[in-house]
């Protein structure tokens, strides 16, 4: 017994130590902090609709409050010069100047390759990690994430920071449970616990156990932005923070797409796709669809053509795209299929301008700004009924129809073939009936919502100093209060 109780005595040291050190490098950060909003965005090179967010809050930001720097906390090799050089290539949005950027050497700790396990309590628990290493290189005053990692809020809160998100799904939901429960196969519900009552019982139990936690995480964040009512619906359920949640529309850049005419003269019909190459994108619905349209052909409809238009994060993505060529293939389909990877916003204009309906199949999807974009531009959107496109987009406007949803393979080829037997003039009015509702979702009104949302967080003439005195972060959550004591330590 004896011999334990230096090494005791050595790790308490060393405990202490390691603690003493973490406080002083927190209180050393908080009294540096910069009037400055840090953008927690470890992938810049996603090009997906969060990176159109991130762009179109800086500029926004930069709009309102021309005294403050906006800090790009990224994983990639990125300089100010290129970032500004993407935003306004791939989404037209055009900074009033370079942000600052901030290297993140550790991204690989929020990579989903790194937990081939417990993925999301990896890669939540991987981005507090990553988000000292920001924090610690530069300490805003006010932390923006723009990428869903809520895990990172009460450590914001920590270093002083008042947190702000835009949140563009829940990393967990109702549904995923829900799912889980059900046994059904999906991308994030692999065929072995499907199969087994008792894997899908532990499953069940650390989805449980994952949304306690993250809905006390999310909310310490002084202010929550949501895309979509889903996501406000499922945020709300969580977070259990109502007053501080805003729902803003997601920025679609229709200005440009709405002054494409309606009017499509290309010879064979086209039929746009427009997304990421991830698996949640559920492209092989529409391959599977457009072929059994192309098998029920009259001999009097023009045969159609299919465009996917995405860009890949990763190897994975790249694999999934040949995935999808060679099935296309098997499908005896190829001639009638086109693939275009990572193009400038420039030529996915000139696409969508050629297009007479667009197609979309992600289950839930948070919002769906490619459904947004087919409407603008004029393209019949045929959506999966469900989520953003069901409960916010393709909903009727003036009483008439402004598109199609549906679920199953045989459902979108139904309306594929509804799109193709149309005539002209009813094909226009729909369109015209899409375009309009599109202008729910401009960059515009995005702006006019953000503004509004981080105007009492963000003042526009000036940069408060807050406090760092002792601060009590009462959280009510699930019903429990519990009192979670942020810092009791920099009283300068």
């Amino acid at each position: 017994m004896a011999m334990w109780i230096p090494m005791l005595s050595f790790l308490s040291t060393i405990s202490a130590i390691v603690v003493a050190s973490l406080v002083v490098a927190v209180i050393s950060s908080r009294r540096r902090r910069r009037p400055a909003v840090g953008f927690f965005h470890p992938y810049t090179n996603d090009g997906g609709g969060g990176e159109r967010v991130l762009w179109c809050a800086v500029r926004a930001v930069q709009d309102e409050n021309p005294d403050l720097d906006c800090i790009i906390y990224t994983g990639d090799d990125a300089s100010p010069e290129t970032l500004t050089s993407r935003a306004i290539d791939l989404f037209g949005v055009r900074l009033l100047r370079p942000p600052v950027v901030v290297h993140l050497n550790k991204r690989k700790w929020i990579d989903e390759k790194s937990y081939p396990c417990f993925t999301m309590i990896g890669q939540s628990l991987g981005s507090v990690y990553l988000s000292w290493e920001a924090l610690r290189e530069f300490t805003p005053i006010f932390y923006f994430d723009t990428s869903g990692y809520a895990f990172t809020y009460p450590l914001a809160r920590l270093f002083g920071c008042k947190v702000i998100c835009y949140t563009h799904y829940p990393t967990i939901s109702s549904d995923m449970v829900s799912r889980v429960r059900q046994r059904s196969l999906m991308y994030n519900n692999d065929a072995l616990v499907a199969k087994s009552i008792l894997l899908s019982h532990c499953k069940v139990g650390y989805y449980i156990l994952f949304s306690w936690l993250y809905g006390l995480v999310g909310s310490y964040a002084h202010l929550v932005m949501v895309n979509s009512s889903w996501t406000r619906a499922h945020i709300l359920n969580l977070w259990k923070i109502p007053r501080r949640i805003k729902r803003v529309y997601p920025p679609c850049d229709t200005s440009a797409l709405q002054a494409l005419p309606l009017e499509r003269h290309a010879e064979t019909p086209i039929f746009i796709s427009v997304a990421q190459f991830r698996p949640e994108k559920a492209h092989g619905i529409q391959l599977e669809a457009f072929a059994l349209v192309l098998n029920r052909l009259g001999p009097n409809i023009r045969k159609p053509k299919l465009q996917f238009v995405g860009s890949c994060r990763n190897n994975e993505d790249n694999e999934r795209l040949q995935k999808i060529k060679r099935r296309a293939t098997e499908l005896g389909v190829e001639e009638n299929v086109e693939f275009y990877k990572d193009v400038k916003y420039s030529e996915l204009v000139e696409l969508l301008g050629c297009a007479i309906a667009g197609l979309h199949s992600m289950i839930d999807e948070h919002f769906g700004i490619s459904v947004v974009e087919y409407m603008a531009a004029g393209a019949i959107p045929i959506a999966n009924n469900s989520g953003g496109p069901r409960m916010d987009i393709v909903l009727k406007e003036d009483e008439q129809a402004s598109g199609f949803l549906a679920s199953s393979i045989e459902e979108y080829a139904d309306a594929i073939l509804k799109v193709l037997t149309m005539e002209e003039t009813e094909r226009i009015i729909m369109a015209a009936t899409a375009r309009k509702r599109a202008q729910t979702f401009s960059e515009q009104v995005f702006y006019e919502d953000f503004k509004s949302a981080i105007g009492p967080i963000i003042p526009v003439d000036s940069i408060p100093q807050y406090p760092t005195f002792i601060l009590e972060h009462r959280v009510v959550h699930g019903g429990f209060d519990n009192l979670f004591l942020v810092l009791a330590l920099d009283v300068s």
